[in-house]
């Protein structure tokens, strides 16, 4: 069976969604797949954090809690995963970076480290710091891309948005070259959630 276009997908997907989210979601889902197939990676980037903000709260805010990324339709994060691998050659993408958090025994420092988000520092004893966005990450792809560089994830106060989103349901039962297993979810308006953005508890994307 031929698996259909993301831009379908996002399409179908989208005629489930609340009316107060549907005109503006797919207006972003078709900006998102415009960047990525440009590529503009940096914009593509941008975009993703605004879709995440949109799905996750009905409140007009520019940011999303953790504990709101429950409330993000597995479909929706599903599209938008396999549209950031379908770009980069499955190079890019949340179930890639889950794939290495996994490898690495869920180890934050250490992922993040294979991510290219932190980097090791010139000091005597070993040290490392995070990267300065946005000049210090890379926003091309190629070779010396590491795997998993992209999408930025907010890690300067917690793991905890990060964690909430690589322990989604969307990703749960994939192949293991796309991600690994998650934790089941609770229901909200007829819609899958998860229980549990990147370090402190309520701390906010």
């Amino acid at each position: 069976m031929t698996e259909p276009s993301t831009t379908a997908a996002a399409t179908n997907i989208l005629s489930t969604t609340t009316s107060l989210h549907s005109s503006t979601t797919t207006s972003s889902f078709n900006t998102l797949q415009h960047h990525l197939s440009a590529p503009n990676f940096r914009q593509a980037d941008e975009e993703t954090r605004r879709l995440l903000i949109l799905l996750a709260s009905e409140e007009k805010r520019g940011y999303v809690c953790f504990s709101e990324v429950q409330f993000i339709p597995e479909t929706d994060l599903k599209v938008i995963d396999q549209a950031w691998r379908k770009h980069s050659n499955n190079k890019f993408g949340y179930s890639v970076q889950k794939n290495i958090w996994k490898k690495v025994d869920k180890d934050f420092t250490k992922l993040f480290l294979k991510l290219g988000w932190m980097k090791k520092l010139d000091t005597e004893i070993e040290q490392y710091n995070y990267r300065a966005f946005p000049n210090e990450f890379i926003w091309e792809l190629d070779d010396q891309t590491p795997e998993g560089h992209l999408p930025l994830t907010n890690a300067l106060r917690g793991t905890e948005l990060f964690n909430c989103i690589l322990r989604h349901p969307a990703f749960e039962g994939q192949q293991e070259q796309e991600t690994g297993t998650g934790e089941n979810g609770g229901v909200r308006d007829g819609t899958k959630t998860f229980g549990d953005k990147f370090f402190k508890p309520n701390y906010c994307l």
